[in-house]
């Protein structure tokens, strides 16, 4: 078997409204669709959402080097994953986010070919229930009291909160949002790396008594080795997104003692074959994992929910942005069930594809 032909479309879809956080306002999904066909009539389909202030990607950046790896990979085997990941890692360094595309449809394939969803194939089992949080954007805390509101009263069963500007407006936004929700659903916070290291402790040691679960990437990325100091002194579980990447950030940061926990994104990790290495050391050091993502469509996160099934460790779920989205051309993929609940399918592969009608309306070019 070897790669015969890779399709490549930009994929920008309107998001209901705008998606805010302290990096910055959203008001499009700019995703990227990777199509691998191989000489034996299988096909693997993969997503990449890249986020400029967070991979230093963006759908234009993408489309372009999607043209250098495709070339690369043309008659490749797309069996040999590993193979395919050293390769493109040659051809250019990081752009991460648009290899995680090739290497999810690349998954697709290999699980296809051997007959398994794509969670058995990784080793996984489906056994445990996932559940999705539902994201409160960034604002002003009267707006954002009312938009979890709304999430509790969807059926959510956990909600996550943006969060990174000044310390009395962060504070005050959670508790606008607990007395307007009540105590009981859990919250996540996602500070985005707005804060510095001694407003990071103030802000988690006051909001503590509030069932908070964990405080997402407090500081700046290049600030890790502050991580351990906020980490000693938060009663609130802290866990690296931004500054975990792939696997070398991961063993630096348990070197450091820096967190209790990793958010495993595929556009960060440049895809399942390294974000499984970031898994195998989280196990050895009893580390609790989240897997998450950007503005993917179900493409990108059924790939994802695939992977939390992989492990034990796994214990949190952030697959909330296609219901974001104004449309949706995913045939297929994980579906979205009551309270937040994810259903995965069974079939060989993936399991999702896209609408062919809706990618022939894109931009796009191919390679074979």
């Amino acid at each position: 078997m070897k790669i015969d032909r890779i399709e490549v479309y930009k994929s920008p879809i309107k998001l209901k409204k705008p998606f805010v956080i302290s990096l910055g306002a959203f008001e499009y999904a700019e995703n990227i669709v990777v199509v691998i066909r191989t000489s034996d009539g299988s096909v693997g389909f993969g997503e990449c959402s890249p986020f400029m202030p967070i991979n230093g990607e963006s759908m234009e950046t993408c489309f372009v080097v999607a043209d250098y790896l495709a070339k690369r990979l043309i008659e490749k085997n797309p069996l040999n994953i590993s193979g395919c990941s050293e390769e493109m890692d040659r051809v250019i360094y990081g752009n991460s986010s648009i290899k995680s595309a090739f290497d999810i449809a690349l998954f697709d394939i290999a699980s296809q070919h051997a007959g398994l969803p794509l969670y058995a194939f990784l080793g996984g089992k489906n056994n445990k229930m996932l559940i999705t949080d539902y994201t409160v954007s960034l604002g002003h805390p009267e707006q954002m009291a009312l938009d979890a509101l709304e999430i509790k009263g969807k059926g959510f069963q956990v909600i996550k909160v943006k969060l990174g500007e000044d310390p009395e407006t962060d504070i005050f936004r959670i508790k606008a949002i607990r007395n307007k929700i009540g105590d009981a659903i859990p919250l996540r916070l996602d500070a985005n790396q707005g804060w510095d290291t001694q407003s990071a402790i103030r802000i988690l040691n006051e909001l503590a008594p509030l069932n908070i679960q964990f405080c997402e990437e407090p500081i700046p990325r290049w600030n890790f080795m502050e991580l351990s100091v906020i980490r000693e002194q938060s009663p609130i579980m802290v866990m690296a997104d931004e500054s975990c990447c792939d696997d070398h950030d991961a063993k630096r940061l348990i070197d450091l003692n820096a967190c209790e926990a990793f958010n495993i994104k595929l556009g960060k990790s440049s895809g399942i074959y390294k974000a499984q290495k970031i898994i195998r050391l989280a196990e050895q050091a009893n580390i609790q994992l989240q897997i998450g993502g950007f503005l993917e469509s179900r493409i990108g996160f059924t790939a994802s929910a695939h992977l939390a099934l992989t492990s034990d460790n796994v214990k949190f779920c952030d697959f909330d942005t296609p219901l974001m989205f104004c449309e949706d051309p995913v045939i297929g993929g994980i579906q979205y069930d009551a309270n937040g609940k994810i259903t995965l399918p069974e079939t060989p592969g993936l399991g999702a594809s896209i609408n062919s009608d809706y990618l022939r309306h894109l931009t796009s070019f191919a390679v074979s």
